[in-house]
């Protein structure tokens, strides 16, 4: 089937669920798209723009069609795209039956776990909706929403054991200013999609608190390390991270001055409290959350993150955050 010809419905009205909807409408159209609220729903409507998210983006308003009804959308669809940050999807999916997503294509473009269940989403969607893993993608790579918004050339991966769904969602995305390549590791590509977001809030807070570029150049590398060695112990594969999926969404993230886990850190590090911090963001940071899940998850597997349970104990457990990033320096290498 030609990509033009695709029934493509996007459930999301953040900055990423915006800019995947401002690429998908360069190749198909319409696009079914899900707005829970209904201000926006109306001003994407009538004007093509996302009032709080993205507002300088302007999508062609003839290629797309609007609900604020998800189960319309989802009706509608053939490839659902989920782009609802990882803390709201088990609450936004919670009057959708198993029997509406048989037979549909489901990719994430999440970079969370869903904390009621403790579990990647695409574990989530088998579990959950018993959604085979066949008709399971993922979405990712180095890729922030203002960046795609200005048109800037950005690589992408879809990612599926179904090689077909892979090379199709990674069609549909394709564009002048989108790549996309193809993988089969569904499972390391999400969880690495997870684990950036915790090193970029680490990254931050050791910004916050006046440490330099140096020091955040051996940081990052010792993530990758544990990164590598978390997923392996998870989900032990062939794989290399130096594809730009693993290695190129952590270095993004870390660094790039658009990067909301690395403004949550940076602004902790200030000495914000999270409650403030979340308030003055108005924007879900999935760090803080994955910060969590990774480190309940990981008391099945016993892997050595001291990273990420040091960023647990700060956020979590109410540790002197310079005391304990001080220990950790003493790790590094």
């Amino acid at each position: 089937m030609a990509r033009s010809e695709l029934k493509i419905g996007v459930l999301g009205s953040g900055s990423w669920a915006t800019a995947i909807v401002k690429i998908l409408t360069t190749n198909t159209q319409p696009i079914y798209w899900w707005i829970r609220e209904d201000e926006i729903a109306e001003s994407v409507t009538q004007t093509g723009v996302n009032t709080q998210y993205l507002s300088s983006t302007k999508i062609d308003t003839k290629k797309i069609k609007v609900y604020t009804d998800i189960k319309k959308v989802i009706e509608k669809s053939d490839y659902i795209i989920l782009v609802i940050p990882a803390a709201f999807i088990h609450h936004s999916l919670q009057n959708i039956q198993p029997a509406m997503l048989a037979n549909k294509k489901i990719i994430s473009a999440v970079k969370g776990i869903v904390p009621e269940k403790m579990e990647i989403v695409a574990d989530y969607l088998m579990s959950e909706f018993k959604i085979s893993i066949n008709n399971i993608g993922i979405i990712s790579g180095p890729s922030h929403a203002e960046e795609i918004a200005l048109e800037k050339l950005t690589y992408l991966t879809s990612a599926s054991q179904n090689k077909d769904l892979a090379e199709s969602v990674a069609n549909i995305f394709r564009c002048n200013y989108v790549k996309a390549s193809t993988s089969d590791d569904i499972f390391g590509t999400e969880y690495a999609a997870v684990l950036k977001n915790i090193y970029a809030l680490g990254c931050g807070i050791y910004k916050g608190l006046g440490y330099g570029d140096n020091f955040m150049a051996a940081f990052i590398a010792n993530c990758a390390k544990e990164m590598k060695h978390f997923i392996g112990t998870i989900h032990p594969i062939d794989r290399t991270l130096y594809d730009s999926v693993y290695l190129g969404d952590l270095l993004v993230t870390a660094y790039s001055q658009f990067s909301r886990n690395r403004t949550f850190g940076n602004m902790i590090g200030q000495g914000y409290s999270v409650a403030t911090v979340q308030l003055e963001m108005n924007m879900v940071a999935e760090g803080y959350y994955a910060t969590r899940c990774i480190h309940e998850i990981n008391k099945n597997y016993g892997a050595s993150i001291p990273i990420i349970e040091t960023i647990y104990n700060i956020l979590y457990q109410g540790k002197p955050q310079a005391l304990e990033l001080k220990k950790l320096c003493d790790i590094l290498v």
